[in-house]
């Protein structure tokens, strides 16, 4: 029996009808770009949604980042996690910072703090941890050897919208925190990110910077970049954010399925959220054990051989990308390259079918007994 092919997720969309009306009147105003009024509305609803008191909207979460990290002037050194998205890296890279990485920790793949201290030197002047799969950095720990040190805390939190701890938002820690709302999140506005910032100050330099650094109509005070979301991006997260709940709880029942089928298995490890964790379920990363009986990479090619795109997410460490041979040594983060080439991270959206997640996991096993 032949089956359809499975992505290893599937974009959250509004009905059709609910975002034809929300970009109507852009036929009315023709005002597409430049902060316009439906930027402007989706700032306040993300506002209210993630609990926080200044959110600056971009054409995507690498161009939030690179923004953020000049805008703070940050100069040196930059202590982060290997175990990542080429973004994380290339930012810091881009904006003339030099990173130094720190190994994670085995069970939810975030910065261990208790390496931090001794890669801290006189020439750091950040740190950039990393939730990874909406499992959260032990941020208390961070921000607390931040202190002390004198250090800004920038959190890459592409896979973290919508998570809380103990009730209190992803998107408050820190001195910021940047979102993905890129198609292949668990919420998306087809494309675009987002900066959070504790500093109020920090708005009008964001906003320039993503504007050329245009600061008046004849003055451009320094060099920025282009990085505006347009209108009809915005109406997507409008339209998307509305719904968002419901999707989040289609996407706990798949999960759901996922650990009950899973968990049980010889040489599995799966990520289940933490005690007071209120999770986005965004992915879904097993890793494999020696025990398991298989490698990663056949399980992969079992599924692949079925038509079903699993992901080897994050694989490889930004470390050993050959863009950055000879600079980075992967040996450094031992758990981190570990971790790296024994995760896959399976099929996960919001209306994948139950039935669909069985055949997953009636291959992933079979692999196993075979």
């Amino acid at each position: 029996m032949a089956h359809d092919t499975i992505l290893v997720t599937r974009s959250s969309m509004p009905p059709f009808e609910e975002y034809v009306d929300e970009i109507k009147r852009l036929w009315e105003t023709h005002w597409l770009s430049n902060m316009g009024e439906k930027h402007q509305e989706f700032e306040r609803a993300l506002e209210a949604y993630l609990e926080v008191d200044d959110i600056a909207l971009f054409v995507n979460g690498h161009q939030a980042l690179e923004c953020v990290l000049e805008a703070m002037e940050l100069h040196g050194k930059v202590i982060t996690t290997p175990y990542t998205f080429a973004s994380t890296t290339h930012a810091i890279v881009r904006k003339g910072l030099e990173p130094v990485f720190c190994d994670i920790t085995p069970d939810n793949y975030t910065m261990d703090p208790s390496l931090i201290e001794d890669l801290i030197d006189e020439d750091t002047c950040a740190i950039v941890p990393v939730h990874v799969y909406g499992n959260l950095c032990d941020t208390t720990a961070i921000e607390e050897i931040a202190a002390r040190h004198g250090l800004k805390v920038i959190y890459d939190a592409a896979h973290a919208f919508g998570v809380r701890r103990d009730g209190v938002s992803a998107a408050t820690f820190g001195d910021a925190s940047m979102f993905s709302f890129h198609a292949t999140k668990a919420f998306n506005s087809i494309e675009g990110g987002a900066v959070c910032f504790a500093d109020p100050t920090l708005r009008v330099r964001l906003d320039q910077w993503k504007n050329f650094g245009i600061t008046g109509v004849e003055t451009c005070e320094y060099v920025g970049g282009n990085a505006k979301m347009n209108e009809f991006v915005a109406a997507m997260g409008i339209c998307n954010l509305r719904h968002l709940d419901d999707e989040l709880a289609k996407r706990r029942v798949v999960a759901e399925r996922y650990w009950e089928r899973l968990e049980n298995a010889e040489g599995l490890r799966l990520s289940k959220p933490a005690q007071g964790v209120t999770s986005n379920y965004a992915y879904m990363p097993v890793v494999f054990g020696d025990s398991f009986g298989r490698t990663r990479d056949e399980v992969y090619n079992a599924l692949m051989a079925q038509d079903i795109h699993a992901r080897k997410y994050f694989y490889p460490l930004t470390t050993d990308f050959s863009c950055y041979e000879g600079r980075f040594d992967s040996s450094a983060t031992p758990i981190a390259a570990d971790i790296a080439n024994r995760v896959l991270t399976l099929p996960m959206y919001a209306d994948l079918a139950l039935e669909d997640v069985d055949r997953i996991c009636d291959i992933v096993l079979e692999t196993a007994r075979h």
